[in-house]
């Protein structure tokens, strides 16, 4: 039975467990989930953040992140995309935009973002839901790995009291 007590959404459930080594050695069974998307086919998107796939999800176009973050909004979830390159928390791109967490969400990343010493390797969507949490990773399918940073951001979220089934992995890839 793989982490019933959470509410994920219903497409991002996850059907198996990704291991990844920490930095400290420790062994950390992430909850994983393989989804495909559908690339947008509408009106070419000139702007796309140095070469991120551009997304169909609910007939707009959308990176992964933000389309994942979709996903959660549609079952009651609030959240943001942690745009660590630019320092940004965003809930779309075209416009872009930049949004405030709620004060308890941003006190929880800064304690993960001091116990790794550094901000970088957070997860890429962070959304939350009455007392539940969630930080998922995007990664595509045959072309994303984890990081170093990103083994330091997470050796630090279990640290700071972040439970397993709030982390969530979403290898995604392209269907037809």
């Amino acid at each position: 039975m793989l982490y019933s007590s959470m509410e994920y959404p219903k497409f991002l459930k996850p059907t198996a467990t990704e291991r990844v080594e920490l930095p400290s050695g420790k062994v950390a069974k992430i909850p994983k989930t393989t989804p495909n998307f559908k690339l947008w086919t509408g009106v070419k998107i000139t702007e796309t953040y140095g070469g991120k796939a551009v997304l169909d999800f609910y007939n707009e176009p959308q990176f992964a992140e933000l389309g994942i973050l979709r996903i959660f909004e549609r079952e009651g979830w609030t959240g943001v995309w942690v745009d660590t390159y630019r320092g940004k928390f965003r809930t779309r791109y075209w416009p872009e935009d930049s949004v405030a967490l709620p004060k308890d969400k941003e006190a929880l990343l800064n304690a993960i973002y001091k116990a790794s010493g550094s901000r970088a390797g957070c997860f890429d969507v962070f959304c939350w839901k009455e007392t539940d949490l969630i930080f998922a990773e995007s990664k595509r399918r045959d072309g994303d790995k984890i990081r170093d940073t990103q083994r330091r951001w997470l050796e630090s979220a279990l640290k700071c009291g972040v439970p397993m089934e709030s982390l969530l992995f979403i290898e995604w890839g392209i269907s037809n």
